[in-house]
């Protein structure tokens, strides 16, 4: 009867192990494209409120820390304009093995008129209570690009 009850025991951890997910990177790639589609699209300003966590900080050059999502906000006031063109291009994620947590980086685009600026940016990203991820820190560096 021991037996039975061990086997059961080990068969039923083993499954359970197989039920979790695993982490899938390439979602979090498509995530952080989708981010980027919908800047252009519909402007980068709305797409940093739409895809902040409400917990968002963002690391900004001569800028203290944005910290929170009403503060993203706050910074992102107008939004009726789409502003210049940003866009950016993941090169890589990386996803924790609980698949709660995890990073993109790649390298952006800015272009206003005549003015370009490239750089690159990492980004990290949460899940929110309905799964959904969001990023929770971002942050970007001028220069180096494509």
């Amino acid at each position: 009867m021991k037996n039975i009850f061990l086997l059961f025991i080990i068969s039923f951890s083993l499954a359970s192990c197989q039920l979790k997910p695993k982490p899938n990177a390439k979602e979090l790639m498509q995530v952080d494209k989708g981010f980027s589609a919908f800047a252009v699209e519909k402007g980068w300003k709305k797409a940093f409120i739409e895809f902040a966590h409400p917990d968002a900080v963002l690391l900004r050059e001569n800028s203290m820390p944005i910290v929170g999502k009403q503060e993203v906000i706050n910074l992102m006031e107008d939004t009726t304009s789409k502003g210049p063109h940003f866009s950016w291009k993941p090169l890589d994620a990386k996803i924790s093995s609980s698949n709660d947590m995890g990073f993109t980086y790649g390298i952006y685009t800015i272009k206003a008129d005549t003015l370009e600026e490239k750089g690159t940016y990492v980004s990290i990203w949460v899940k929110d209570g309905q799964g959904k991820w969001k990023y929770i820190l971002d942050t970007g560096n001028k220069g180096l690009g494509e």
